[in-house]
């Protein structure tokens, strides 16, 4: 097996067994028990660790992913991927491609033909989509209506069709914004047969991406692009995080807004139903928010840079 051409939820997985064989001592009947693999398979891995280098005196791999800390995230948060990237936070677009690229690399490998997309706006998805190579045939949602921001190139609709243009499959899209002036208008565009039939399709939805947004100035694109009534109306209610429009408290609470009720996107209940959820939250500013998103138990996946994950494991 050559690790240095395996993805990263291999190399991590393969950073992971070697910690509890090696650092833990842990058996490999233990370590196969606790993964669901068999052992043969957990002695292929450890062979594979061996082989590439990433076994020597400490667990390491020669790339820009940072296995260890990416293996200790992973397990304290008890997530089905984490990916921490080992690069500086000095430029935002720079970070943000960056971890678009891993995440492009993740989806990649993780992706099978029975699987179902889901896509929620976020500049970092964009990033991942600008990043993708060829997929398997997988069907497309789009998760969340179009939100303008300027010096943004891509729209919802954009990022999906790129998406499903990999895949090959089916890309379900719908031109709505994310937000309408009121409940009512919101409610009859969702009634609309194209919206209707993109949110018909939610319950089938395995794999899903996202972003993060700390809700204050800067720091979510939905906050910057809100009215002030609005954002004072959500602080008073206590929110502190959304991740692509579903409003989490510090503590990881959802908190049901007005704002909500105006927005064409996917609710918390629909979200909780995704098999795995990945975000790619970017900035240590971010750092309540990630929390937020962890405690929320709406998350099974995130791909990070290394200064984030460390703010966010120092509690």
């Amino acid at each position: 097996m050559a690790l240095e051409q395996s993805g990263p939820a291999q190399v991590v997985l393969t950073a992971s067994i070697a910690r509890r064989f090696y650092l833990d001592g842990r058996s490999k009947l233990e370590i196969a028990d606790e993964f669901g693999l068999s052992r043969f398979k957990v002695a292929r891995l450890l062979d594979a660790a061996r082989e590439s280098g990433m076994v020597r005196i400490e667990i390491r791999h020669q790339g820009e992913i940072d296995v260890d800390l990416s293996a200790r995230f992973r397990d304290r948060f008890g997530l089905q991927h984490a990916i921490v990237v080992d690069t500086p936070e000095d430029d935002t677009a720079s970070l943000r491609d960056h971890l678009g690229r891993a995440a492009a690399r993740l989806l990649a490998e993780i992706l099978t033909p029975e699987d179902v997309l889901g896509l929620a706006w976020a500049r970092a998805v964009g990033a991942m989509a600008r990043e993708l190579p060829a997929l398997p045939r997988t069907p497309v949602i789009q998760l969340s209506g179009a939100l303008s921001f300027p010096g943004d190139p891509d729209t919802s609709v954009d990022v999906v069709r790129d998406v499903a243009a990999r895949s090959g499959g089916a890309a379900n899209v719908f031109y709505a914004p994310l937000v309408v002036p009121d409940a009512a208008t919101a409610s009859a565009l969702r009634r609309q047969p194209e919206i209707a039939r993109a949110f018909s399709q939610l319950p089938s939805v395995t794999k899903a991406v996202g972003g993060v947004g700390l809700w204050e100035a800067g720091q979510s694109t939905l906050y910057d692009t809100s009215s002030e009534q609005d954002r004072r109306a959500l602080r008073k209610q206590g929110v502190c995080a959304d991740i692509s429009g579903v409003f989490l408290s510090a503590d990881g609470d959802v908190v049901q807004t007005r704002l909500a009720e105006r927005m064409i996107a996917i609710s918390a209940e629909e979200m909780r139903g995704i098999p795995e959820v990945i975000v790619i939250p970017y900035g240590t500013a971010k750092e309540p928010a990630v929390r937020a998103a962890l405690r929320s138990g709406l998350v099974g996946g995130i791909v990070t840079h290394t200064t984030l994950a460390r703010a966010v494991l120092e509690d």
